[in-house]
């Protein structure tokens, strides 16, 4: 049971880490070409298109699943690989941290800044969010990325 909850955290962080990874290094640049009215609409359609099911799924298994994966007893397993799943752990919760408390008030903001009456202007709107938001993704990007790195390393 432990091995299948390690391989399961396992692959839902390389989903995760996947997803954040294009979302740094393929549509954020792209989003960067566009103009303020557009990028503001664009951002505030993905923000609200991505907190779907399949999502939450994910986004909730890769802490679940280390954690599950520690909770079991097995036999066999070292200290080292004990403290790479910890460390794994610790990474997504990092990153959930940083997305809960960081990323997603931003992407609050900026539906906010979409929707006031009178409108808030895109520019104005895009200056609060595009760069704060990127550096939080970054890290948050950089901590998954750490924690898959940990989960594979426990499980060779």
């Amino acid at each position: 049971m432990a091995t299948l909850l390690l391989a399961l955290a396992i692959i839902s962080t390389g989903l995760y880490a996947g997803m954040m990874l294009i979302f740094r290094t393929g549509i954020m640049p792209a989003l960067a070409r566009l103009s303020d009215d557009q990028f503001v609409t664009v951002m505030s359609r993905i923000n609200e298109a991505v907190p779907r099911a399949v999502f939450m799924l994910v986004f909730l298994s890769i802490v679940v699943f280390p954690a599950a994966a520690l909770a079991v007893p097995v036999d066999g397993r070292t200290d080292t690989q004990r403290w790479l799943i910890i460390a794994g752990l610790v990474c997504a919760v990092f990153n959930h941290l940083i997305t809960i408390g960081g990323n997603i008030p931003l992407n609050r903001a900026l539906a906010s800044a979409e929707s006031a009456s009178p409108a808030v202007p895109a520019g104005q709107a895009r200056a609060a969010f595009e760069s704060r938001w990127n550096f939080l993704h970054l890290i948050r990007t950089l901590f998954t990325l750490a924690s898959f790195a940990l989960l594979v390393s426990a499980a060779l």
